[in-house]
C-alpha cells in the first residue's frame, strides 16, 4: 500500500513540476502579447521613442527570423517558420514533461523560456504576418537590431541551456552514474 501512495505522490508531484513550468511559459507569452499590443496600439510604425542614450522603443514589423533573415522572400517564411515553431515547441513541451521528476532549475526554466518565447513569436506570424519588435539597443551610431520579449526569452533561454550543457548537466550526470 505505501508503494502505491508513494507512487501517486511522484505522479502528482510530476504533473505540479509540469504545470509549473507551463505556466512560467504562458508567462512570458503573456507578457509578450501584451507589449506587443502596446506598440501597436500607442507606437507609430517605424516611428522611435528615444528612452535614453542607448534605448529606443520602436515599432518595427519582422516578417523573417532573427536580424530579419528571411524578412524579404516571397510569403512562405511565414509558415516555414512557424511550423518549426510549433515543432519546437512541441518538443521542448515533451522534454520539460520528462524532466518533471528532475531538479535540473537551470535546464527546465531554459527550456520554458525558448518555449514561452517562441509561441509568443508564432502567435504574432499566424495572426498578423509578421514578428512585432521593438526595443531597440544603441552602440554609439550602431542600432542593434530591434527585438521583443519573446526574442529576449529565446535569447536567455538559450543562454540557460548552453550554461546548463557546460557546466551543471555533465556534472550532474556523472555523480547519478
Amino acid at each position: 500500500m505505501g508503494e502505491i501512495a508513494d507512487k501517486n505522490q511522484s505522479t502528482r508531484g510530476r504533473h505540479i513540476a509540469f504545470a509549473g513550468w507551463m505556466a512560467f511559459a504562458a508567462i512570458v507569452v503573456v507578457l509578450d502579447q501584451l507589449t506587443k499590443w502596446a506598440v501597436i496600439e500607442w507606437v507609430p510604425r517605424y516611428s522611435l521613442i528615444p528612452i535614453n542614450s542607448f534605448l529606443n522603443i520602436t515599432h518595427q514589423e519582422n516578417a523573417g527570423a532573427a536580424w530579419s533573415f528571411l524578412a524579404d522572400a516571397s510569403g512562405w517564411q511565414r509558415w516555414f517558420l512557424s511550423a518549426l515553431a510549433v515543432a519546437v515547441s512541441f518538443y521542448i513541451t515533451v522534454w520539460l514533461w520528462k524532466l518533471s521528476e528532475s531538479r535540473q532549475i537551470v535546464l527546465s526554466t531554459g527550456l520554458a523560456l525558448v518555449l514561452g518565447g517562441a509561441l509568443g513569436d508564432v502567435i504574432d506570424r499566424l495572426r498578423l504576418g509578421h514578428v512585432i519588435d521593438f526595443v531597440q539597443v544603441l552602440f554609439g551610431n550602431w542600432a542593434f537590431p530591434s527585438f521583443n520579449v519573446a526574442d529576449s526569452a529565446i535569447s536567455v533561454g538559450a543562454a540557460l541551456l548552453i550554461i546548463d550543457a557546460l557546466f551543471l548537466s555533465k556534472s550532474t550526470q556523472r555523480y547519478e552514474n
